[in-house]
Order: C-alpha cells, then structure tokens, then sequence
C-alpha cells in the first residue's frame, strides 16, 4: 500500500511581544523558524501581538532563531512602544492568542504600552583594554607586582600555586574597579533621568554593563553621555551604546500557556 504524502502539517503561533493596535505588521519581516515565515498582527481590543506560524515539531533555540526574535522586537522598539514576550512563548492558534493572551491582561498591558510611550532601552557597554588593565592592576599593587616577577620565565607547574594567587587578586581588583566605574557611569546616566539597570557581566574584562530606559528623543543626550565616558575611559575602556531596542531589562511580560 502506498503511503500517502502529509499534505498538512500542523502549525502554531509563536508570539515575539505586545504592541499598540494600530502597529502594522513589515510585509518584509520574517521570524523564526526554517523556512522563517512572515510576521503578522493579532489584535484585540487597543492591544496586538506580534506573531509568525511555526511548526509544532520545530526545535526552538537555534542563534538564528534567537537573532530573529531580538530583530523583530527591536525593529519594533523604533517605531512603537513594545512589550517583549521571553523567547519559545508557543500559542496554539491566533484565536487563542487574542483570548487566552490578549483578552485575559488587557488592561495590564494597556497600562504597561502606556508607561513605555515614546521611550525604548539602550545598553551602554565597556570592556577593559586587557593590556591597559594590567597596567593598572600592577601600578596600584604590590602584591600584584612581587607575584608576577615570582612567576617570570619559571616552568608552570613549578610555580602552580602562585598563578593561581596573582589571577585571583587580579580578579577581585578588576572587580573593584568595576564597581567604581559602574557607580560613576550610573550618575553620568541619571543626570540626564535615565532609569539604570546593572547587568551581571558577561565576560571577565566587563568594565560596565548597563541597562537605560529613556525617552527616543533623548537619544542625541544619551549618545553624548556615553561619548564623554569614552573620552574619559580613552585607551583604558572600550565603549558602545546599543539601541534603540525592546525594553527587555524593564518589562515582565505575563508568558502564554499554550
């Protein structure tokens, strides 16, 4: 008997943020998924979600598809106030994301789209030149100074327990450093009424990793505050400011249930 070909394959709704109702979805854009297909607009009431099809048996945690789910919030973040849902939100179909999702936190989500008006998140980030650090760490400690000339041109092994000791204090230098360059890069952003979240670093050499919630018109302010802190930090630190993007650090979002 001859097996008969699957004609249809059983999808559901992945669900990327909230936004106001009158968002219009980019006929261009497309989300996760492989293929990744076309993002549409669920809407009820004066709220939508931002959703795309995906088949039910799709894996989800590939970097592509993680890409897409950031890309589409944060193209979002430009043009509208957008809360974020976290990644792999899976919904049945688009009745159920208009009932089950939209329909049971409407008014939270108003109210949240509400506060969010205008504004989006920035991240301004600072890594530590590595050779300017050691530099520092060395010029300010002894300590740092007498372990390594006990280390210089020794075999490893021989010298096993003092390697361990200088990357130890090494480290917690650097960690100190870092909380004195977090408060001072804090005050510079809260001068200009920037709400700040501090990150947890992500890479040994962080300097400073923070989260901005602000007015969009403030960004030109913004990108001079960090301008000046790069200044300050030249040779020593190296900075960017990210954004616009989705207020990721700033909004908890109700997860559908699929």
């Amino acid at each position: 008997m001859t097996a008969q070909p699957d004609t249809e394959r059983q999808t559901a709704c992945y669900v990327y943020g909230i936004v106001p109702a009158d968002v219009e979805s980019d006929s261009g854009a497309r989300g996760i998924g492989d293929p990744p297909r076309p993002i549409s607009v669920v809407r009820h009431g004066d709220i939508a979600a931002l959703v795309s099809q995906i088949d039910v048996d799709t894996p989800l945690g590939r970097p592509e598809d993680l890409a897409a789910h950031a890309r589409i919030l944060d193209a979002t973040a430009v043009e509208a106030p957008v809360l974020p849902l976290r990644f792999g939100a899976v919904v049945s179909d688009e009745r159920a994301v208009a009932e089950e999702l939209l329909a049971q936190h409407q008014d939270d989500f108003v109210a949240a789209l509400g506060a969010l008006e205008g504004r989006a998140e920035y991240v301004l980030k600072g890594r530590y030149e590595e050779q300017a650090i050691l530099r520092e760490v060395l010029a300010e400690n002894e300590d740092a100074v007498h372990l390594r000339e006990a280390i210089r041109d020794k075999p490893a092994d021989a010298t096993r327990n003092e390697r361990i000791a200088l990357g130890e204090l090494i480290t917690n230098v650097i960690a100190a450093k870092r909380e004195a360059d977090i408060r001072m890069a804090v005050g510079a952003l809260r001068e200009l009424d920037v709400t700040v979240a501090v990150r947890e670093p992500t890479h040994e050499r962080d300097a400073v990793h923070l989260a901005c919630l602000t007015d969009v018109a403030k960004q030109p302010e913004l990108e001079r505050a960090a301008g000046a802190l790069a200044e300050r930090w030249k040779g020593r630190v190296e900075v960017r400011l990210l954004g616009p993007l989705a207020p990721y650090d700033f909004v908890t979002t109700q997860q559908p249930q699929g």
